[in-house]
């Protein structure tokens, strides 16, 4: 052999091989947020609703089981753009309200740098389709070069003109009469957003795909409310005890887990209080109406689920699938909104009992349905209480991750180590191979590394919201309501706090809450505003 050929051997070798000195092609990441979700409403987290998409990034990925939120809808959204506890950065309460504090300003602060603002200096490109809420007038200004969506809640699922377009002067889609609806229209643009991504195939891109289902008004196409019809005519009852069998086979949670009992409420704007009553106990006129609220809902979940089906089957015809980086998740749990019958007109909390033909206009342009604390319940099976507080019900969500080419999870498998939303932005900053150069440190960690590796040390979550609290620290869990005092509870036997073990352990809830008080004082929770009771527990 010539001389000159073995190093060229060498060169080639190490110019074909994939050594450490060549570095993978980065991910792109897309991000979905669905609205109001309760844990086991899908089918892969025990719910009977059908999420074939879903369920198969499921089979394809890991599901987290033990996935935090921060109970509410802006809070939630800020904590994930930002990396940060929300009120960190001015959003402890919601973009309505200015509470006179820092953490609770109804903004998200110009402290916060948001994932698209992380990723830019990498070279990646970001947008956003969905729901914004973060009280910002202009996504566009906060690292995002493209946005089409809503800036506020979502209150009109069937009406065009409550979704905007930035820049200004971008052109949104233009639907016949009576074809749009927000689910499929939020889908259109998110696809089109990623074939402006594809101009520039030597950069990587980031979506945050916001949706606004299932969150009230209950809204969706009659076709897919009549596949629901007459599916939830049994109740909130059997369907917690069906939930909880499947998730238990699942092995979403252990086989020994309890139902909680049926979970309080609270009437906004009145003192009225109470408890989720027993499906059988309601009059027949009453359960009609229910079972078509249930029935839209799952209708609202199904056509998500399907405009989720479009994003991955565009990401396989552009060759983008196995080099994608999903995580799906909700922005707090099921929605109790206000009572067990719901409202149907937000501004005055009022619902309307519909009978007989009125039934088949459920749903419809025009109408203005929540589902109430009932089927919120058993959205949120096994757990306790919903949307707006800190137990189990409020803040767990139902995570699911998918990457093939970077995840070295086995397929389908269960995570139970506790993650919380805090965690998107720094793992995304990971995988980006970003350096994150924010004013303020970083709270959560990399959820690829502790797939794949696990993590080294315990962590320890805090929470807050209208004054509800809770601190998770490795088994034990410390939680309480507004007024309440704190509950302390053993996550190793019982997950659906039902046995409070604050009597016992005065030791670990005075360590617990001494934690959460430094927490607070750091994160400008504490001093908590004076005015976070039932006056601001309103809708979003």
């Amino acid at each position: 052999m010539p001389r000159y050929v073995f190093p060229l051997l060498l060169f080639l070798c190490a110019a074909l091989s994939p050594g450490e000195s060549q570095s993978a092609p980065r991910p792109n990441i897309l991000y979905i947020l669905a609205d109001d979700l309760g844990f086991s409403d899908l089918g892969c987290f025990g719910g009977e609703i059908e999420t074939p998409v879903l369920d198969t990034l499921a089979e394809g990925g890991v599901r987290l089981t033990q996935f935090y939120n921060t109970g509410r809808c802006c809070p939630s959204r800020a904590a994930l753009l930002s990396g940060q506890y929300p009120h960190r950065v001015g959003l402890g309460h919601m973009t309505t309200n200015d509470l006179g504090r820092p953490g609770y300003r109804g903004v998200i602060s110009d402290e916060a740098q948001t994932i698209g603002q992380a990723l830019a200096p990498t070279g990646y490109r970001s947008f956003i389709s969905g729901k914004w809420h973060l009280g910002t007038p202009d996504p566009t200004k906060n690292g995002f070069e493209e946005f089409y969506g809503t800036l506020v809640s979502a209150k009109r699922f069937f009406d065009p003109d409550h979704l905007v377009r930035f820049p200004e002067g971008r052109k949104m889609r233009e639907y016949p009469e009576g074809e749009f609806y927000a689910t499929d229209a939020v889908t259109d643009h998110a696809i089109d957003f990623l074939h402006l991504a594809r101009e520039t195939p030597e950069k990587p891109w980031f979506l945050y795909l916001a949706y606004h289902a299932p969150h009230f008004p209950l809204h969706a196409p009659k076709k897919e409310i009549a596949r629901y019809a007459d599916r939830y005519h049994n109740g909130w009852d059997n369907l917690r005890e069906e939930r909880l069998q499947r998730m238990k086979q699942q092995g979403i949670i252990p086989d020994s887990t309890l139902l909680s009992p049926r979970s309080t409420w609270q009437n906004y704007g009145e003192t009225k209080t109470g408890t989720n009553p027993a499906w059988d106990s309601l009059p027949e006129d009453r359960r009609l109406d229910l079972a078509r609220r249930m029935a839209i809902y799952a209708a609202m979940i199904d056509r998500l689920d399907q405009q989720i089906g479009r994003i991955v089957e565009d990401l396989k015809a552009a060759g983008e699938w196995e080099n994608t980086l999903i995580v799906f998740t909700s922005d707090n749990g099921a929605c109790f909104e206000w009572d067990p019958f719901g409202f149907d007109i937000v501004s005055s909390n009022q619902n309307i009992l519909h009978k007989g033909e009125m039934i088949e206009t459920m749903g419809e342009p025009g109408t203005f349905h929540s589902v109430g604390s009932g089927w919120a319940n058993a959205g949120n099976t096994p757990w306790r209480m919903y949307k707006h507080f800190n137990h189990e019900g409020g803040i767990a969500s139902p995570g699911i991750v998918h990457w093939p080419a970077g995840l070295q999870a086995d397929p389908g498998s269960i995570h139970h180590e506790p993650a919380h939303i805090i965690d998107l932005l720094p793992t995304a900053v990971a995988v980006a191979g970003a350096t994150y150069e924010g004013k303020l440190s970083l709270p959560g960690v990399d959820l690829i590394e502790q797939i794949n590796h696990g993590t080294a040390e315990e962590r320890t979550l805090f929470f807050e919201h209208q004054g509800n609290r809770a601190v998770r620290r490795g088994k034990w869990k410390l939680v309480a309501l507004d007024d309440q005092p704190w509950e302390l509870y053993d996550f190793s036997v019982d997950r659906t706090e039902m046995n409070d073990l604050a009597g016992k352990y005065p030791e670990r809830v005075a360590e617990m809450n001494k934690a959460w008080e430094t927490w607070g004082a750091e994160n400008q929770v504490t001093p908590l505003p004076d005015d976070l009771g039932v006056k601001y527990l309103k809708p979003d």
